[in-house]
């Protein structure tokens, strides 16, 4: 057959410029994914017991952009839901990120508001230009807070210390001074109620998109007939690697079923110190299932697996620059999403981007 458009992956950024072109444009789509499922990496089904689990890890939903929650609100009713992280610490769980709830249930302290921040400015560490996520953390709460809950936790996760990545990978982690202990503090944060397998369902059903799995870009390139591609996998891959590969971290998921109700008494519990695996996550917080039984999910990152994470540090800056700029020659193909512009992306941000390329692509097609 012959389409207008090849997407290749079927996660966030592919299957919303699949909806928009085939809904909007009425553009015939062939949308493929070497897995076997649509969702990437947000893919949520029930297990062997009924349980229905993130496979590839917790998937929260939070934004600040009214236009990707009206998007989405086409596809999926939403279920109210807050993100709480705690850090298992000298066997307690204390929450995090850090704020006034923190050092109460490290210190016995009672301090919030301008109190806290005088706390805070008494252990910084003052460093003249940050250069990395070791000084984004004790430029704002000192030494003994990083150590405790930031440094083995970073190494366990990236693979190298903090001090050899971004700022911005640290950086971005909040710390407050009031006892906001809520991971996230967009203005919308839910869940979609059927999960995510059902909203990508219901994003692919138009009669101009057909869907194929287990199917990689190499086996139909060649095959199939179309005017234009939209690649969201690896933008290395799609080049075969001619500048060599850009580095990545992966996670290896252990599942675990228990006879209980409830496993933890938040979604998602770090563990900062020697335990071979970062966080545990137990999926029934997330997706509000009633179930007498419960699964969770132990992390683990590695060096080798499905790219997960790309690394942020200047060199991988600098090898994706080449792979970019070899990107803009390509005639009719256009590279979006968080493998192909090796960057890490939230999920409305994912969609925010396929958006916006959606209506570059509709403007070129009305030209």
């Amino acid at each position: 057959m012959r389409y207008d458009y090849l997407i290749v992956g079927a996660g966030f950024a592919g299957s919303t410029l699949a909806e928009r072109l085939a809904s909007q444009c009425d553009a015939r789509v062939l949308l493929i994914d070497a897995r076997p499922h649509a969702g990437g990496n947000a893919y949520d089904p029930l297990d062997e017991h009924g349980i229905r689990v993130h496979r590839y890890g917790p998937h929260i939903f939070h934004t600040s952009s009214r236009r990707v929650v009206s998007y989405l609100s086409q596809f999926t009713a939403w279920r109210p839901y807050e993100h709480r992280v705690l850090a298992h610490v000298a066997g307690r769980n204390i929450p995090f990120p850090v704020c006034a709830r923190t050092i109460e249930a490290l210190y016995g302290l009672d301090l919030h508001g301008e109190r806290l921040e005088a706390y805070f400015a008494q252990r910084r560490e003052r460093i003249a230009t940050i250069c990395n996520s070791e000084d984004a953390v004790v430029s704002k709460v000192g030494r003994e807070l990083y150590e405790l809950l930031f440094a083995n936790y970073t190494r366990k996760h990236w693979g190298v210390d903090a001090r050899e990545l971004d700022a911005s990978v640290c950086g971005r982690i909040p710390v407050r001074t009031d006892r906001d202990d809520r991971y996230f503090s967009d203005w919308f944060q839910a869940m979609p109620r059927d999960g995510y397998a059902a909203l990508f369902s219901r994003m692919l059903t138009h009669p101009n998109i057909d869907l194929a799995l287990g199917t990689r870009f190499a086996e139909v390139a060649d095959r199939v007939r179309f005017d234009h591609t939209i690649y969201t996998g690896p933008i290395d891959e799609y080049f075969e690697y001619c500048f060599g590969a850009l580095p990545y971290r992966s996670v290896a998921f252990e599942f675990e079923t228990f006879d209980v109700e409830r496993y933890q008494p938040v979604a998602v519990v770090n563990y900062p110190g020697d335990e071979p695996y970062t966080r545990v996550t137990e999926f029934k917080h997330l997706t509000g299932q009633v179930h007498p039984r419960t699964t969770i999910a132990r992390e683990s990152p590695c060096a080798n697996g499905a790219p997960f994470y790309p690394i942020p540090h200047p060199e991988n800056r600098a090898l994706y620059r080449k792979y970019a700029a070899k990107a803009a020659t390509e005639t009719n193909v256009t590279f979006v999403g968080r493998l192909a512009e090796y960057r890490y992306y939230n999920m409305d941000q994912v969609v925010a981007s396929a958006l916006e390329t959606f209506a570059e692509l509709a403007a070129q097609r009305v030209a």
